[in-house]
């Protein structure tokens, strides 16, 4: 059966909604900004998909919801017109020497998930990894599960086929999930507004992310490699055309406003001592976005009638949305 759907918010949990039901359904989307999506969480990621290394903050049920994800995206980013890096070869993660205690303590707490762990190296075997990080760490964690995909290239790529199965757009527009003429003329209403369906019923907080892009010709890392920090873990992702997303993974605050020098600083100089090609890079954007998170950091997939809901994926939204959308796309009957 066909149902007429609205989806609210056009952001990573939008488009991957819309994706999946424009395959069988009526899609009209609504978005309170424009195509872009600028206010988008899903904007400012590494996008990196990693369950083992978020097991270590995270509950088990969601380590293992990122695995189903991971399986997921393949025959997602299949169904797009257009190309979109996606790599899954494992991730890295070191260390200086004044920070070999947070590494113990990151390896200590890994999560069993399904069979996969981690494997501690020494200086050597990091070099076999990541050759161009030979001599600069004498241990470091490999997590052969893991991945990443390219986020500005799937807001694009999924923009594109969206369009072309015409799927209705409605942007600049802020809508009610919630009023009678929403409700009279869609059969179903996935509600995939993030923060801005922050409520006194809907309890959210934003959480700070911070990602500069570089575009750095001297670096060839292969794969994600975390550094452990004094304030907190920096990721460097590695993405097409020698770019890399330079990240920290949290930072408690609501502030949306643009990066402090002290952050940009501490991201720019974290990236350099892993390596020093990072000291000619181009710097081709700095970005700050708040991601929505519920008081246990756990997402939250509810349906009031017609209505379904799915929000608070607070730093794991590439790692869970696929699980989280099929979700609420299976409540539809």
């Amino acid at each position: 059966m066909s149902y007429n759907i609205a989806v609210v918010g056009f952001g990573l949990t939008g488009r991957l909604a819309a994706l999946e039901l424009s395959l069988k359904h009526n899609v009209t989307v609504y978005e309170a900004g424009d195509e872009q999506a600028l206010d988008s969480a899903g904007r400012v990621a590494a996008a990196m998909l990693a369950p083992l290394a978020e097991s270590v903050l995270c509950e088990q049920d969601l380590a293992l919801l990122g695995l189903d994800s991971i399986a997921r995206w393949p025959s997602i980013l299949a169904q797009l017109d257009d190309e979109v890096f996606f790599q899954q070869q494992g991730s890295l993660v070191v260390a200086h020497q004044q920070d070999k205690g947070d590494l113990q303590s990151f390896m200590q707490r890994l999560k069993p998930l399904a069979g996969h762990h981690g494997h501690q190296l020494t200086g050597s075997q990091i070099s076999e990894l990541e050759p161009e990080l030979a001599g600069r760490f004498n241990q470091g964690v490999y997590l052969p599960c893991e991945g990443q995909i390219d986020n500005q290239a799937f807001y694009q790529a999924s923009f594109k086929t969206l369009k072309q199965r015409n799927v209705s757009f409605k942007f600049a527009q802020k809508v009610d999930v919630g009023s009678a003429r929403l409700l009279q003329s869609f059969d179903y209403i996935i509600d995939c507004r993030g923060l801005g369906a922050k409520s006194p019923v809907c309890k959210l907080r934003g959480v700070r992310g911070e990602v500069v892009r570089l575009y750095a010709p001297e670096v060839n890392l292969t794969r994600p490699v975390r550094l452990m920090h004094p304030r907190y873990p920096i990721y460097i992702a590695p993405k097409p055309n020698h770019q890399y997303v330079i990240g920290a993974t949290e930072i408690e605050s609501q502030d949306n406003g643009p990066a402090t020098v002290r952050s940009t600083l501490e991201l720019l100089s974290a990236a350099y001592t892993v390596h020093s090609g990072f000291a000619e890079a181009r710097v081709l954007s700095i970005q700050t976005g708040l991601r929505p998170a519920f008081s246990d950091n756990r997402p939250q997939v509810t349906q009031q009638q017609q209505v379904i809901s799915i929000n608070g994926l607070y730093r794991h939204g590439y790692l869970l949305a696929p699980s989280l959308v099929a979700d609420a796309v299976a409540r539809i009957k």
